[in-house]
């Protein structure tokens, strides 16, 4: 079983070719020569579940796997009890979405620390992500993995150890890495191979060989301040890290099979056939 690679959303491209639906978007990925997209909620869910379920349709039809993207606003380590329980109501509502669709995974920001110490912060955000696999157990969605991410302010929550330490609530949760966002958290800090292999190795010894073999990649190169993340930018655009190479290097050595998908400003489709391109050279 080989890599999936698609972008996240739609690119300037789909649009300025006349497409104008996400019921579109499967079959123009599919024509790309990619295999993965993921549906964007990040400002809202802001789709019916019969468009969902079209959407879905419309990917099992072109054989693309599909993920969605939960809102931004989602923070499981808030200090605030009904922060947290609007949170909760959130991830249901991606994952109603996600069930619609016939998407397998949801990816979820995992929170801030604000005012508070990490622990406190992870300790708040492990509490709320429980509470929401219990609810979507209830509410029939125990068939759709929740995949906290890993994030790119230096003042938020979502360190590779904190991901994968939120994922040991449940067997199902898998981590999503975006590699960008670790480069601009750790303002800079992947550079050398084994920065990137560290990485690899953090999710198998935590959470085992299955979910090193299955996570979830996001990648982008992203421009970063001292505070961390402030910009995505294009694979074109190599003043930029993190370098692709070093990522596609470590999944075809160790013969991983992750979803890879594409988060560049505007070109996330050319630039996910990019990433593609790299990783089945290494192989």
């Amino acid at each position: 079983m080989l890599a999936k690679f698609g972008p996240g959303g739609n690119c300037e491209k789909f649009y300025d070719e006349g497409h104008k639906s996400a019921l579109e978007a499967p079959k123009w990925v599919k024509e790309k020569g990619l295999s993965a997209y993921e549906y964007e909620c990040g400002k809202g869910i802001k789709v019916s579940c019969d468009s969902a379920k079209a959407i879905g349709d419309a990917a099992r039809k072109e054989g693309i796997s599909l993920s969605v993207h939960a809102p931004y606003f989602i923070s499981l380590s808030s200090t605030e009890e009904e922060k947290r329980q609007k949170s909760i109501k959130y991830i249901l509502d991606t994952l109603a979405v996600a069930d619609a669709m016939g998407a397998k995974r949801i990816v979820v920001h995992s929170g801030s620390c604000g005012s508070i110490t990490r622990r406190e912060a992870l300790s708040l955000a492990k509490d709320t992500l429980s509470m929401a696999v219990k609810a979507a157990d209830e509410n029939g969605f125990g068939h759709i993995s929740i995949c906290p991410e890993t994030m790119g302010k230096v003042k938020q929550l979502g360190t590779i150890e904190e991901v994968c330490e939120l994922c040991l609530i449940d067997e199902r949760l898998t981590p999503t890495v975006d590699f960008g966002h670790i480069n601009s958290q750790t303002l800079g800090g992947l550079r050398t191979k084994a920065d990137f292999e560290r990485i690899f190795d953090v999710i198998g010894n935590k959470l085992g060989a299955y979910r090193e073999k299955n996570f979830h990649i996001h990648y982008s190169r992203i421009e970063f301040t001292n505070a961390g993340e402030k910009k995505h930018r294009c694979y074109s655009e190599t003043e930029y890290g993190p370098e692709f190479e070093p990522i596609a290097e470590i999944i075809a050595g160790r013969q991983l099979c992750p979803t890879v998908i594409c988060e560049s400003r505007g070109t996330q489709t050319e630039d996910a056939f990019l990433l593609m391109k790299s990783y089945l050279e290494k192989l």
